[in-house]
């Protein structure tokens, strides 16, 4: 299992050396402009111009885009929708989230790299964090730093 190193900071300052995955959560509907997103366009426009570059968004997919020489968002399609259904389910889909961590892991590997994230999955995708963080921690065997802001 990996280890998980919480502190108080902003994900898109990753803290350490090396080559640094900021991962986070998007929807299936090509929609983004809410949550930790908007951190990630105000200090770079390349994550979104990529994701809504795809041509389909696929539960369980991942597009890794570089955005300076060490640090790389990792855009995961783990969201259904952008609310919860008519019956209350909230939009996180906790098997593709599972399935964009297995191809993170292989990315992390390949790049010697980090992994960096908010309470991903946890905030609009309505996710359960102590649920999330086991995944988390089963998937990825390279050190995760997670930000929670000031």
């Amino acid at each position: 299992m990996g280890k998980i190193n919480y502190v108080i900071g902003d994900a898109t300052n990753p803290q350490g050396d090396g080559n640094k995955l900021i991962l986070h959560i998007c929807n299936d509907i090509g929609a983004w402009g809410a949550g930790f997103v908007l951190a990630l366009s105000a200090k770079w426009s390349k994550p979104e111009a990529k994701y809504l570059e795809l041509p389909t968004y696929i539960l369980g997919q991942t597009q890794l885009v570089q955005v300076e020489e060490d640090v790389f968002v990792v855009n995961m399609i783990a969201q259904h929708g952008v609310g919860p259904d008519k019956d209350g389910i909230p939009p996180i889909r906790y098997l593709a989230l599972l399935q964009c961590l297995q191809q993170v892991e292989i990315i992390a590997q390949a790049l010697s790299a980090t992994v960096h994230c908010p309470r991903m999955g946890a905030g609009l995708a309505g996710g359960d964090w102590n649920l999330i963080e086991t995944i988390v921690r089963e998937s990825l065997s390279v050190p995760v730093t997670v930000y929670d802001l000031p």
